[in-house]
Formats: structure tokens, C-alpha cells, sequence
């Protein structure tokens, strides 16, 4: 076998490969206090809707209904203790915060869809079938457990995996290469004796 690579054969850190900003530092745990709240906040939201068992329209009004007692006491307090008052921006959001936030997902959807396009016109039947099984794969945990457990066990994941990983990098690279071999190998010999053996049309070429 080969010399053991990074794990999708990456080259930079994994820091690196998370962009290297806040959000890194945040899914690395760099700054233990805000990882930490972040991971309370997102088991406290859980807890709401899943024990809890609030409703979202019931939630957002009582955070409303709270924010604005907390602003209305802070006001009445500053006038008769000489405090100084809640400082309230007039515009919360600037336009080019949502023009930003619009061209990043339309980038992005725009991606998807050329994936999955270019995935489902077979070009490369091992991604085509490695697609299916993935899907299939998430079907089958979404029928058995709820959207929103489903969403929670995600962004736990997101807030610990990465930081394992870095943790135990060589431990999990080499573990991944020898999948990855193995499932190299046991490809080959299914491409052999059953893909190549369905008969496929003419290709296509484009016209350069």
C-alpha cells in the first residue's frame, strides 16, 4: 500500500481548511467560552422544542414580550437613577448585509444544482452510486428520528467532530486511508463483474 495521506487528501491544517476565521476558531473550540456557550444555547433550543415541547410562534413572542420589559425597566430605571439609557441602533442590519447573504446562496444552490446534475448524468458512475447510498443512507435515519433531533445530533457534530479529529488526526487519517483502500479495492472488483457488464450508448463529445 501506499504512504498514508491526510484525510481527503488535504494538504493545509485543518484550521486552515475551515477558512481560518471566527467560525474556525469557534468549530475548533480555539476560544473555549464562546464554543461553549454556543453548544448551551443550541442543547437549550433543544431542550425547548423537545422536552419542552414549545411551539416556535410561542417562543419568538415570549423572547419579544422579555426584550421589551427588559428595555422598557432599563429606561424607566435610567431616567430615575440618572443611568445611562439603552443605546438602540437605527438600523440593525445594513442592505448589504442581505445583499451578501442573497449572493452567497444563490452561489451556493447554483453549486448543488450543477452537482447533482452532473452526478445524476452518470459522467462518473462511482460518485453516482456513492450519491445513492449516501441519500439512502439519510432517508433512513430521517424516518426514524425527528427533523429536529435529526438537526440537533447535526450541529452537535459540527461543534465536536472537528475539534476530535484535530485531536486525533494521525489516528483517524491512518484509519481513513485504509478504508478508503479497502473500499477502493472492493469498488473494482464490483465495477468488474457487474457494472461492466451493463451496456452502456455512445458518449457524447462537446465540440471544443
Amino acid at each position: 500500500m501506499d504512504t498514508p495521506t491526510r484525510l481527503f487528501g488535504r494538504q493545509m491544517p485543518i484550521h486552515a481548511v475551515l477558512g481560518g476565521g471566527k467560525v474556525a476558531n469557534v468549530v475548533l473550540w480555539r476560544d473555549a467560552k464562546v464554543s461553549g456557550a454556543i453548544l448551551i444555547g443550541i442543547a437549550a433550543i433543544w431542550f425547548l422544542f423537545e422536552v419542552v415541547e414549545y411551539n416556535l410562534v410561542t417562543l419568538l413572542c415570549h423572547l419579544t414580550i422579555t426584550t421589551m420589559l427588559i428595555i422598557f425597566i432599563w429606561s424607566s430605571a435610567a431616567q430615575s437613577f440618572n443611568w445611562s439609557p439603552p443605546n438602540i441602533p437605527s438600523i440593525m442590519l445594513q442592505d448589504s448585509t442581505y445583499r451578501e447573504f442573497a449572493l452567497t446562496l444563490h452561489r451556493k444552490l447554483n453549486y448543488i444544482f450543477s452537482n447533482v446534475l452532473y452526478v445524476a448524468s452518470g459522467y462518473d458512475p462511482k460518485l453516482f452510486l456513492l450519491t445513492i447510498v449516501s441519500l439512502w443512507i439519510i432517508s433512513v435515519i430521517g424516518s426514524s428520528i425527528s427533523s429536529l433531533n435529526l438537526v440537533f445530533f447535526g450541529l452537535v457534530c459540527l461543534e465536536t467532530v472537528p475539534y476530535l479529529y484535530e485531536q486525533y488526526e494521525d489516528e483517524v487519517d491512518n484509519l481513513a486511508y485504509r478504508t478508503n483502500w479497502w473500499t477502493k479495492r472492493m469498488y473494482t472488483k464490483f465495477e468488474a463483474e457487474i457494472l461492466g457488464t451493463i451496456p452502456r450508448g455512445p458518449l457524447k463529445h462537446k465540440n471544443k
